[in-house]
């Protein structure tokens, strides 16, 4: 619940410049109402002993029920105990400095209510709801030699394997019947699936055109999971607006993006966590050899982003145990856009 509070005696970064300045800030119904008031009726009182006072971070690439970096595994995890640890991902979020997340493959709406009525602390959650995944891509947890099919609209925690355009639609519109806010597509390979190649494009055309018809008529958008410029270029030619990573982006496939004004969210700081604890953790061989290919190139995509003036934003994509690192991720991108 929102309440007014004076913050005095603070060191203010204002997001714009590099300079702190010393003042006050006065929040009234949870919003900033001024600067450098001295004093204000009626508000709890803050002395901040000039320690720095930043506005809220905001994290594009989140994860609440990422509680798991074993794909296999946390789709077999119960949903009740998988909501409970999202809940305390959400409120450690919110403790690190985060009064945003955008949960892109996972979340549902009973989470979003949670948060909307008050029930738990939560920064600001946006959700996609599972991540739309086609059979063999990158949401298909199952290990190569398990034949069981899944195909058609076998749901899990973070990610749904439907194929085909008619059960794609379908997909789509009961997400947002739910509330979803956007809808995550995997649009090519990914690091911790074991099946498929990471520059390999998913999904036909027609089958993204029908996701991204489908929450446009809604007014709503679809990001995808994309690496390599054929994916980046196949996912944004049939109308999508986000492409998540973009690890291996070229000119080539930047200028697409410009030209349709497609945004890009990187998250170099989940491959940099998993190349320094990805074995001591448990990664598969396959999995780190992945992650070695795209970490060395993703400062060199947001590099080649902005250069097209492309806009980036700021996501961690952090699962399971490595969720602390995510102030870390601000560093790490700093080194490459600087304020």
């Amino acid at each position: 619940m929102s309440h007014d509070l004076l913050i005095k005696n603070a060191l203010i970064f204002d997001g714009h410049s590099p300079d702190l300045r010393e003042g006050s800030i006065l929040i009234r119904n949870g919003e900033i109402a001024a600067f450098d008031e001295k004093s204000a009726s009626g508000v709890e009182v803050f002395d901040a002993g000039g320690r720095v006072v930043t506005p809220g971070f905001i994290d594009c690439h989140f994860h609440a029920y990422g509680i798991d970096l074993d794909m296999m595994r946390l789709e077999s995890t119960p949903r009740s105990y998988v909501a409970l640890k999202g809940h305390l991902r959400l409120e450690a979020a919110l403790r690190r400095g985060f009064t945003t997340v955008r949960d892109v493959a996972g979340g549902d709406s009973g989470l979003a209510l949670a948060v909307r009525e008050g029930l738990i602390e939560s920064p600001n959650y946006y959700y996609t709801g599972p991540a739309l995944s086609q059979t063999g891509g990158h949401g298909d947890a199952r290990h190569p030699v398990y034949d069981m099919c899944c195909a058609g609209g076998s749901g899990g925690i973070g990610v749904e394997v439907v194929d085909g355009v008619d059960p794609l639609r379908i997909a789509v519109r009961d997400r947002l019947r739910k509330g979803a806010h956007a809808i995550k597509i995997m649009a090519s390979g990914g690091v911790v699936s074991l099946t498929d190649p990471i520059r390999i494009p998913q999904y036909s055309g027609e089958e993204i055109r029908a996701v991204t018809e489908e929450a446009g008529r809604r007014g709503s958008y679809v990001a995808a999971h994309a690496y390599s410029p054929e994916a980046i270029v196949h996912a944004v030619t049939n109308g999508v607006r986000s492409i998540e990573h973009a690890n291996l982006l070229d000119d080539e496939s930047a200028a697409v993006m410009a030209a349709h004004s497609a945004v890009m969210i990187p998250t170099l700081v989940t491959y940099q966590m998993m190349a320094e604890k990805g074995a001591e953790i448990g990664m598969v061989e396959i999995a780190l050899k992945k992650n070695h290919e795209v970490l060395a190139s993703g400062k060199t995509a947001i590099e080649i982003a902005t250069r097209h003036g492309i806009l980036v934003g700021f996501g961690t994509d952090l699962m399971g145990d490595l969720e602390y690192a995510q102030l870390r991720g601000l560093e790490i991108q700093h080194e490459v856009q600087g304020t």
